[in-house]
């Protein structure tokens, strides 16, 4: 069952000698070799393969404490007794005993191998006769070279003496083809399972594809995309960074073969475990194009936040929002939000210009249920006002917080014309783009600019004097990489609505005057911008209830992502609530802000009263959400 080589690893410096070891057969030997070589180059795309770490008695629980919090690039196959070279479980052919050899000195065996703990961990190659079945084209094989291996800026989890950086394999796959890739990859925890990135390597840390630290640089091909998965040379790392008296592994891309066929319906688990449910398996979305970033999530979560995009998309202020119906922008703003980790949120559409305040109902509610999720995830929020309305801003989310509807006090900005440099310096530290304060903006029922630069409310009537020049954000961020944008609204005169501008113009009354120019990079669309911000913040708690896209987001590190059970009570609690939205839209009321279509002083929005038609829907999202998490 050997088809590979030995690292010796010491203490004071670290030599590489690498051996083939095969039965001895004298004279015959070089044609054994050939014939062996033909033999394992059959047997290699059909047998599972290992990585071996063999590490002195006394550091083995440490290691494998490692391995247990470190899964995906770590999958522990089999940890031996000590001094055991044999290991059942996956071949009948013993571990042959490996010599160290510094250069320049005679070849010779560890002193007391009885010592000595011997780990198998599983290896991405394991995967890639599956992937060749599912249509997946293997570039590295295609060029017969060895698997691009990267060390990244990504810390493992540590355990007692063990801590380094993830090392991640590449292999280039057509966009195409993504879904198939991490569909085949996820049926093969033992070999890495699905990817842990998608995109960009720089965001991994990675500043150069053509120098990897092990292995061979493979050619992308027009199309491809940089896949990477966790690696078991991960255990290498992990070896040197420890520094161990004594201490051997595999020489990375020369693997032990198991006698495990290499198959999601062969394991080497228990025959009891359940096998993954089709509602498991992980899908691919593209969330950011600049830096180039894919997530995953399950197919059963997406259905999940397909279902609240459709929830959200009921019409029953008959304004025909339907017809800018864009599928999967309520999932794609979701997914970039959950990755973020720094978030502006800005609102207000002051309508009623002859009023003061002008404000509306629709806009405030939805941004602070978006808040307060975003806290309860741990992420950065700012709130972005004009400069006319700061102070009662102030006000509103300091009486949020005090009767619960706010997790924590947030702080709450303006944005003024301040030159062509104004909107970079805002988003940037020090006017740097290299150095964003915000990875993503989300404007709901925000006033748009119109392709004539003013500012119209859905009677065509221009407030271009009661709004600031907040647009210029989400023009300034679309040169920022790194800065993702959402808007959210239900007339196609919003911010972020130039994403459907064509179909406001074409579709929407007034649409020719009034739809906003500047596009966002997702567009959430809904009966009433409320629901939508109500939507993310469901979409947010089901991902986050989601293994899947939890292991994506912790590069498969750490133990397995169960969430517990205090911060899914967290979660739950900061949810939007029929109690906490009647409280806030109250305190609306209170100052004087009405409701957008009928400018009354009252419970309601968009002309619909709080009960039944926005109560009904905050109840039905709630349940949605708390049944997914149920099942």
């Amino acid at each position: 069952g050997w088809c590979g080589g030995w690292s010796w690893c010491g203490a004071a410096r670290v030599e590489v000698s690498t051996y083939w070891f095969l039965p001895s057969a004298g004279t015959g030997d070089h044609e054994l070799w050939k014939c062996l070589k033909r033999m394992m180059s059959s047997r290699r795309a059909a047998r599972t393969q290992a990585n071996v770490v063999v590490l002195p008695n006394q550091l083995a629980d440490d290691f494998h404490a490692f391995c247990r919090s470190n899964p995906a690039p770590l999958p522990l196959l089999y940890r031996s007794q000590s001094g055991e070279t044999s290991c059942p479980p996956l071949s009948v052919i013993s571990l042959p005993l490996p010599r160290r050899s510094p250069p320049g000195q005679q070849a010779e065996r560890p002193g007391s191998w009885s010592d000595m703990v011997c780990f198998y961990l599983g290896c991405s190659f394991g995967f890639e006769g599956r992937l060749k079945e599912a249509g997946v084209p293997v570039r590295n094989v295609e060029q017969g070279r060895n698997v691009s291996m990267y060390r990244t800026a990504v810390p493992c989890v540590p355990a007692g003496a063990f801590s380094c950086p993830l090392v991640v394999t590449m292999r280039p796959v057509p966009a195409a083809l993504l879904d198939a890739a991490v569909k085949v990859t996820h049926l093969n925890p033992l070999a890495h399972g699905a990817p842990v990135h998608i995109g960009d390597p720089a965001l991994l840390g990675i500043q150069d594809l053509s120098r990897p630290d092990y292995g061979d640089a493979v050619e992308l091909q027009p199309g491809d995309v940089t896949v990477f998965w966790a690696c078991g040379v991960t255990a290498i790392e992990a070896i040197l960074s420890s520094k161990p008296p004594l201490a051997f592994s595999h020489s990375p891309g020369c693997m032990f073969l198991t006698d495990i066929p290499d198959s999601p319906t062969s394991t080497i688990t228990p025959p009891t475990e359940a096998k993954p449910h089709p509602e498991l398996t992980p899908l691919c979305f593209q969330v950011s194009q600049n830096p180039l970033l894919y997530s995953l999530v399950s197919q059963g979560t997406a259905a999940k936040i397909r279902q609240l995009e459709v929830m959200i998309g009921e019409d029953p202020g008959e304004r025909g929002i339907r017809a800018l119906f864009v599928q999967d922008e309520l999932l794609r703003s979701c997914l970039a939000l959950s990755h973020s980790s720094s978030v502006a949120i800005t609102t207000g559409f002051p309508t009623h210009y002859m009023h003061s305040p002008p404000d509306e109902t629709d806009g405030p509610p939805g941004a602070i249920a978006m808040a307060t999720m975003l806290l309860s995830l741990g992420k950065q929020v700012t709130m972005v006002t004009d400069r006319r309305a700061l102070e009662m801003n102030r006000t509103i989310i300091d009486e949020a917080v005090r009767t619960g509807v706010l997790k924590d006090a947030i702080p709450l900005v303006t944005f003024e014309d301040g030159g062509p440099d104004a909107a970079r310096h805002f988003l940037c530290h020090h006017g740097d783009p290299n150095k964003p304060r915000f990875d993503h903006l989300v404007a709901i029922e925000r006033s748009g600019r119109a392709a004539d630069g003013n500012y119209y409310n859905m009677r065509a009537v221009n407030i271009k004097h009661l709004v600031d020049p907040v647009d210029d954000l989400f023009i300034a961020a679309k040169h920022i990489p790194g800065i993702g944008t959402t808007g959210i609204g239900d007339g196609g005169n919003e911010l972020g609505m130039g994403k459907v501008k064509e179909k406001v113009q074409s579709l929407m009354p007034k649409g020719g005057l009034i739809a906003c120019e500047v596009p966002a990079d997702h567009a959430v669309t809904a009966g009433v911008s409320n629901w939508g911000g109500y939507a993310v913040a469901c979409g947010l708690y089901l991902l986050h209830t989601c293994p899947a896209h939890l292991r994506y987001l912790r590069k498969g590190l750490g133990l397995e992502p169960v969430t517990s059970t205090e911060q899914l009570q967290d979660w739950t609690t900061n949810l939007p609530s029929v109690e906490k939205e009647e409280s806030f839209l109250s305190t609306l009321v209170r100052f004087g802000i009405r409701s957008g279509k009928t400018g009354h002083l009252a419970m309601e929005v968009d002309g619909l009263t709080f009960h039944p038609t926005h109560s009904d829907m905050i109840t039905r999202l709630w349940k949605d959400v708390h049944l997914e998490v149920q099942s």
